[in-house]
């Protein structure tokens, strides 16, 4: 796969009349990993949504490759961007092995039907995320892991450089969340494919990400590798969380250890947060 150049300039975003992102620029390395963090409503998944040109911007331009994302007809940005939004649903009584098999329909035409080279790049993709002894269940009779794990696959078998994935996590138990940031990595790696993700829990896009992007109030406030955006100083102007870093024991990246008034000995002295505001 080629290094796509996936990048946003001026970019301001809104729902109805109500501003979440404004005059953000922002380019996304090639082949790596990328995550966006930050508090709740910050614009995380509104920019990925303008990202994937599921949301157009009021201002400012999404370019891929130097093409902004309005200009791209429909199919040929299906064949080079794939999204993965947060609790997709999927068609009742529908299997694995037709959910999969639909990530390939940007590539049928009229003039061209399925081919072996489809067929392989679903199998693949089956293989990759390991529900290939699934295929014939049917996805809502899966667990929450194995359902994400198709999706991905579905993803995978699009075949796509770029792939844009909200919250992955979200609703999983912490074996399935690993399984899936490790299948993520894996597609990373092996594939060269260029990710990016929401994520809400900051170990975990210290250990996964080789970028990452901190938003605070549908802005930019600092990005680049792990060790040089997860600060006490980051984490605390970001989430309002004050905390200690120290190396993970498994993958030395960044460990946020949060401080919380019950730990401190300031229990008594610190009203809650929301009694103030």
């Amino acid at each position: 796969m080629h290094d796509p150049d996936l990048r946003a300039s001026a970019l301001h975003l809104a729902y109805d009349d109500r501003p979440v992102v404004e005059n953000l620029d922002l380019a996304v390395p090639p082949g790596r990993i990328t995550a966006i963090v930050g508090a709740n409503a910050c614009g995380k998944s509104t920019l990925l949504r303008a990202l994937a040109r599921l949301l157009a911007p009021r201002q400012g331009t999404v370019r891929l490759d130097g093409r902004a994302l309005q200009s791209i007809p429909t199919r040929e940005l299906a064949q080079r961007m794939g999204i993965l939004p947060q609790a997709p649903i999927a068609p009742e009584g529908i299997t694995v092995i037709d959910l999969v098999t639909r990530g390939r329909s940007p590539h049928q035409t009229w003039w061209r039907q399925w081919s072996k080279a489809d067929q392989e790049a679903v199998q693949n993709a089956l293989n990759a995320t390991g529900v290939a002894d699934l295929a014939d269940r049917a996805v809502d009779e899966l667990s929450g892991g194995q359902r994400q794990r198709a999706w991905i696959a579905m993803a995978v078998a699009q075949g796509t450089p770029v792939l844009l994935l909200d919250e992955p996590t979200t609703f999983l138990d912490m074996a399935h969340q690993v399984d899936v940031l490790d299948l993520i990595t894996d597609l990373n790696r092996r594939e060269n494919r260029t990710i990016v993700m929401v994520l809400h829990d900051l170990n975990q896009a210290c250990r996964y990400a080789d970028h990452v992007i901190a938003m605070k109030s549908g802005r930019i406030i600092a990005e680049g590798t792990p060790a040089d955006v997860i600060t006490p100083e980051t984490v605390e102007e970001v989430f309002d969380l004050r905390c200690q870093i120290t190396a993970d024991p498994v993958s030395g990246t960044p460990l946020i250890i949060p401080i919380g008034r019950h730990h401190t000995g300031e229990n008594d002295l610190i009203p809650h947060r929301w009694a103030t505001r």
